[in-house]
């Protein structure tokens, strides 16, 4: 590239340029570094361009690509910011270009933030930018959490949301909080400034999500309510979680989050992993549980299991969790039919705590309570106490392998005969 392509901010500048901080593709300074798993480091927008052609090994290694992820080089990043503030300081002939969204970062967030926060005016119109601007692949990282960890950004945020009647503008501030809370190139002290955002006024927090969850203009002002309350969840104290949990409403669209959105009983993989995420977070505690399982927790995760749409292992924790009351284990029970064999196929594939959250699931209805519908169910599995047998010898804990132990005696199972209808559908792939 010629001096005339050089980024804007760096034009001008009279310094010599550090080698490390030039990508290996374009010999320009990088706006937005990202390494690969080589451990080399790109401009985003040159080595996006590369991997986007189809090659699939590092320009500069020319080693073969596992992975093509990009991870932001924050520090890099940052060295680049101070090296050009200190030489465009000392260059009368240049200044700082501006902003997507403004002069400035600072400036922008600011302005932006000042609209958004006086009640006389609009604040969509400014959300929307400033959602706009975070979801932006070409902004630099380094930009994005200027914004975030702006002074009271978050509060302010949090603030549209909790409005009475904001309607669109309450969805609009979930987008971007949503936005902070769950990208990967925001830092964690940034996304930890939403969640304490939140939890400062519980209560007025969790009614407001749950608003949006109930009356959301669509699937993704859904989910991006329920992102909000997953980093609630994993971020805030033990009573701000109990609020989530108690909340009627609250667990009752998150329910309904993991059900079917469309007229053919479909799933949306998205709206069932960060459903199921807050529902088994929330069901540590009994009322919680009981709670659940009225508002028909149990087949909505056992839907989840008999189809691809989400993580086996989020659905059988919260399957355990139901079998900790007798409401939950009734409602399995009920529904045995479905519910064992679901549990039996999808047991092992959803790693080692999967694995284990099944095991708990069968023992309790099927050895603890004994209960004659689940026992047939499970004896009725084809291959599926087979499974129990493999995770014997595997890696599992002492609990969990004294659990299969006891439910393999309970049916008299023999090691033989049951793996001979047990089809692992394992590729064996020969060395010539």
């Amino acid at each position: 590239m010629g001096r005339k392509d050089i980024a804007a901010e760096y034009q001008g500048l009279e310094v010599k340029v550090p080698i490390f901080f030039r990508c290996p593709i374009s010999l320009d300074v990088m706006r937005s570094p990202v390494s690969l798993c080589t451990g080399v480091t790109y401009d985003r927008a040159s080595i996006q361009r590369w991997i986007d052609s189809g090659n699939n090994t590092c320009p500069a290694t020319m080693l073969p690509l596992p992975s093509t992820d990009l991870v932001p080089n924050l520090t890099l990043r940052r060295l680049i910011a101070l090296w050009a503030s200190t030489a465009t300081t000392s260059s009368s002939s240049s200044s700082p270009a501006p902003s997507a969204v403004g002069p400035t970062p600072a400036a922008a967030a600011a302005e932006l933030l000042r609209q958004i926060a006086d009640h006389s005016e609009d604040p969509y119109p400014a959300l929307h930018k400033l959602a706009a601007f975070l979801s932006d692949d070409d902004v630099d990282e380094f930009d994005k959490n200027a914004l975030a960890r702006a002074t009271g950004a978050a509060e302010t945020l949090v603030s549209v949301l909790r409005r009475r009647r904001a309607g669109a503008s309450a969805e609009a501030a979930v987008r971007v909080l949503a936005v902070i809370a769950a990208s990967d190139c925001i830092e964690e002290e940034n996304r930890k400034r939403v969640a304490t955002a939140l939890a400062a006024d519980a209560a007025s927090s969790v009614a407001s999500l749950a608003r949006v969850l109930r009356k959301g203009s669509s699937l993704e002002a859904r989910i991006d309510a329920a992102r909000l309350v997953e980093s609630l969840l994993r971020n805030a104290r033990p009573d701000v979680k109990a609020t989530v949990a108690e909340s009627e409403e609250m667990v009752s669209e998150l329910i309904r989050l993991i059900g079917p959105v469309d007229e053919k009983g479909g799933l949306d993989k998205q709206a069932v992993e960060v459903g199921l995420s807050c529902l088994a977070t929330i069901a540590g505690t009994r009322r919680a549980r009981s709670e659940m399982v009225r508002l028909g927790a149990v087949p909505a995760a056992v839907r989840v299991l008999a189809t691809d749409a989400g993580s086996p292992s989020q659905a059988l924790r919260l399957l355990e969790a139901a079998v900790g009351c007798a409401e939950g284990r009734a409602a399995i029970c009920e529904r045995a039919d479905a519910a064992i064999p679901a549990v039996l196929s999808k047991m092992m594939k959803g790693g080692m705590g999967g694995a284990e959250a099944g095991v708990s699931v069968l023992w309790a209805v099927c050895h603890k309570y004994r209960d004659r519908r689940a026992v047939d169910a499970a004896a009725a599995s084809k291959g599926g106490l087979t499974r129990l047998l493999l995770l014997m010898q595997s890696g599992c804990s002492p609990a969990t392998r004294q659990m299969a132990s006891e439910l393999l005696k309970m049916f008299k199972v023999n090691a033989k005969s049951c793996l001979a209808g047990y089809d692992s559908k394992t590729t064996h792939i020969m060395p010539f």
